[in-house]
């Protein structure tokens, strides 16, 4: 046979919150812890009650300028290392307490590095309790006599709270009695835990004066710690095997019919006292897995979260018993939180199964940090991104608490050694954007339709009546029958009712008549009784009424009342969101000012260097224009000593050619002279005598150039310009000159040569086809 298929319950859609619902940031607190040794490197000063300092350690780096840069984050409040533990509660946890008396969730974590203190700040020490103890002896304190009976109050296992009648509760009283071995007493207060000791003396305790005193009260804790990401649970007695030990079973979330998370089947306490608290926490202490690492001898390897959940519902109209309807119970739920501290392997030195936690940690603070970043985007960018809760079992846990269904406050524990600069910065940083996420501020919760002091009144009744009866000595009958004897002889007397004669008829018409006389005083009196009653019950609701009404009254003023604090504590908060946000622009005001004058420095040498790079300019200007006149000159004058040197070579190298010149014609003539002698036949002619060569000089020889260069002589050639600068002839006319010597032909003849006639001589005077000549001096031939 086929089971059917079981069909999946549809998700309820979520309660639609206003649009104009008011909000608060996320609170968070910082505290510094103090140094393990003196001479200890500090790299943080509190400034101020409300920012710190941090100071980079030396060697480190931080700006282009070589310089440390110093950072500053504010907070709502900074506590330092001389505070006292007493003083944190009062302004951090102490509120929280008081919203869980009137029904208000709260959510309370502790953050930091490794070794910052936060486990010291949740629990405390023997003699210095932390927050956690102190809260659940307030707590006590506040709603000692206004606890209901063990049982009344039973959790029904699905995140809600039911009530039992007066028998059932007895019941369960019995049956928890007849199955401890060793039943509980007043001495065992006595013999408690030496590590719950003295944790709060007595002139340090407090209680909450705003208890609404018609209401019964029971409080129910439970431990949990979120260990590799699995949830157990710390208060679960698990039979203990010594042959096979099994390892705890680890817990599931599940979210309630109101879209709350809570951690299925875990364990419940209902605890009556301060010490029994107490007693059940360090039962689950003692199982919470701490190791010791590198950095602290006990760090503890999981988030623990300790959650104590009141229960309240109101009482009947008679002041007497709690009122049986389950719609009336209101169950307020505040959650203290120890996370484990962010650390890095490279210094813890983690191996195994220490290193696997590490990474389980850190990854669930990752998921923390990205849950705030995300809803603080939403928030600022009117964006809908998914928060990634579901990422890590803390955030998935504790998400209604961001969603806006408690407040929600975070203690950042810093460490000022200098070793851990680097993750208190990022500490630092993840708590200065947690402050920017704001949550939705939690409703009141509706009041009872009922009288307010019913308790009060009862109250007052039972001790009126005991007083009354221990006047009375005894509670007899003895006044009662003196009344009753009073009124009766208030009546009219009885005649004698003796009969005589049973002829006697005056005797019982007499009786009748005194007994009818009797029976209309005694009706008068009922009537008159029940007027003085019905007037009196009028008077009584006429007093009620204006009691009601003065309740009321004061009802409404105490709402006013009320409204004016809100009032007045938003504009406080405004007031400290502006007085910071006053303090956030003087520091940036501060750091543009420091830049600026800076950057007016870095102006004001840069403006020098280049001031001292135009003079150096201008010298080096200076300086080449004056080398520069001074090569020009130099220049000049080497260019007039070579223009004469090369005129000087030139007018030589003239004077040569002239010489050769000279030479030439001379010895021209001389041929000429000859060739006509030989051609006349001998007819000599007179030889002309030849003239001296004038001495050359310098004047003449400048007067012939400028007569050359002003009117040249024509050459038979053609003229042109040469690569070197200068001229180039190549002739077009060639002269022959012929001789004959009659002599020679004769000489010839007699050696027999037996040849035709004379041969005559040629002489040829032959130019070259090219000729190249300068007026700057000879140009030797270049190489190819």
């Amino acid at each position: 046979m086929q089971r059917p298929g079981k069909g999946k319950t549809p998700r309820r859609p979520g309660p639609r919150k206003a649009s104009n619902v008011e909000k608060d940031p996320v609170g968070v607190y910082c505290r510094i812890r103090p140094l393990g040794a003196e001479d200890e490197e500090c790299c943080v000063e509190m400034i101020s009650s409300s920012t710190i300092q941090l100071h980079p350690p030396d060697g480190l780096k931080a700006n282009r300028n070589g310089e440390y840069k110093e950072t500053q984050y504010s907070f709502k409040k900074v506590f330092g290392i001389n505070t006292s533990q007493i003083e944190l509660f009062e302004d951090v946890a102490k509120p929280l307490v008081e919203d869980l008396i009137h029904s208000k969730n709260g959510l309370l974590f502790t953050y930091g590095v490794t070794g910052s203190g936060k486990t010291f700040t949740m629990t405390g020490s023997p003699g210095e309790g932390g927050l956690l103890p102190r809260c659940l002896d307030m707590l006590f304190n506040s709603i000692g006599p206004l606890q209901a009976k063990r049982f009344v109050f039973k959790p029904d296992d699905k995140n809600g709270m039911e009530i039992q009648n007066q028998v059932d509760a007895l019941l369960e009283r019995q049956k928890r009695d007849s199955q401890q071995s060793v039943p509980k007493t007043p001495s065992s207060r006595q013999k408690a835990d030496p590590e719950i000791a003295d944790m709060i003396s007595s002139e340090e305790a407090c209680k909450s004066e705003n208890v609404d005193e018609d209401c019964c009260y029971s409080i129910f804790v439970s431990y949990i710690e979120v260990y590799n990401n699995y949830i157990y649970d710390l208060l679960e007695d698990a039979p203990f095997d010594p042959i096979r030990p099994k390892p705890p079973q680890s817990k599931i979330l599940r979210e309630d019919q109101n879209h709350n998370m809570y951690v299925a089947g875990c364990t419940e306490v209902e605890v009556k006292s301060t010490e029994d608290a107490f007693e059940v926490f360090w039962k689950g202490q003692k199982k919470r897995r701490i190791a010791n690492t590198q950095l602290n001898r006990e760090s503890s390897r999981s988030h623990s979260v300790f959650m104590v959940k009141l229960a309240q519902a109101p009482l009947d109209a008679d002041g007497d018993h709690i009122l049986q309807d389950k719609s009336q119970v209101n169950v307020s739920q505040l959650c203290l939180v120890d996370l484990a501290g962010s650390e890095r392997t490279s210094r813890t030195r983690a191996e195994g199964s220490r290193l696997r936690e590490a990474g389980n940690i850190n990854q669930s603070l990752m998921t923390l940090r990205t849950c705030m970043e995300v809803l603080r985007e939403n928030q600022m960018c009117g964006t809908n991104k998914m928060v990634p809760y579901r990422d890590s079992k803390v955030t998935h846990l504790f998400k209604n608490y961001f969603d806006g269904e408690g407040k929600v406050r975070m203690i950042v524990c810093v460490n000022p050694k200098a070793d851990d600069y680097d993750e208190t910065m990022l500490v630092m940083r993840f708590a200065e954007m947690t402050q920017e996420v704001e949550i939705a501020r939690p409703v009141d919760r509706p009041i009872c339709g009922l009288a307010a002091g019913r308790r009060h009144r009862n109250q007052a009744f039972r001790d009126e009546l005991s007083r009354r009866l221990e006047e009375r000595g005894s509670p007899n009958n003895a006044d009662d029958a003196g009344l009753m004897s009073q009124l009766i002889e208030s009546l009219p007397a009885l005649p004698p009712c003796e009969l005589a004669d049973p002829s006697d008829d005056q005797t019982l018409p007499r009786l009748i008549e005194v007994l009818e006389r009797r029976h209309r005083i005694r009706q008068m009196m009922t009537e008159q009784f029940d007027k003085t009653a019905t007037t009196l019950k009028s008077m009584i609701q006429q007093f009620d009424s204006q009691l009601n009404a003065k309740e009321n009254f004061l009802h409404d003023q105490r709402s006013k009342l009320s409204e004016k604090d809100k009032v007045i504590i938003n504009q406080r908060a405004e007031l400290e969101r502006l007085e910071k946000k006053s303090k956030t622009l003087e520091y940036k005001v501060d750091i543009l000012q420091k830049t600026t004058d800076m950057y007016e420095q870095d102006k004001r040498s840069l403006q020098q260097e280049l001031e001292t790079r135009e003079q150096r300019l201008h010298r080096e200007l200076s300086e080449r224009k004056r080398m520069e006149q001074r090569m020009q000159g130099v220049m000049t004058d080497t260019k007039h000593k070579w223009e004469k040197e090369c005129e000087r070579r030139v007018n030589a190298k003239q004077m040569e050619m002239q010489n050769k010149l000279w030479v030439k014609d001379e010895k021209l003539k001389q041929l000429k002279a000859i060739v006509t002698e030989s051609g006349s036949g001998g007819v000599g002619f007179p030889v002309e005598r030849q003239e001296k060569p004038e001495r050359p000089s310098r004047e003449r020889d400048h007067n012939m150039a400028q007569k050359r260069s002003a009117s040249p002589s024509p050459l038979p050639g053609n003229v042109f310009k040469t690569r070197g600068g200068g001229q180039a002839v190549q002739f077009t006319d060639i002269e022959t000159l012929k001789q004959e010597c009659p002599t020679a032909s004769s000489r010839k003849r007699r050696s027999g040569s037996g040849e035709g006639p004379a041969h005559i001589d040629d002489i040829e005077n032959r130019a070259p086809v090219t000729s190249t000549s300068s007026i700057h001096g000879y140009q030797k031939r270049r190489k190819p």
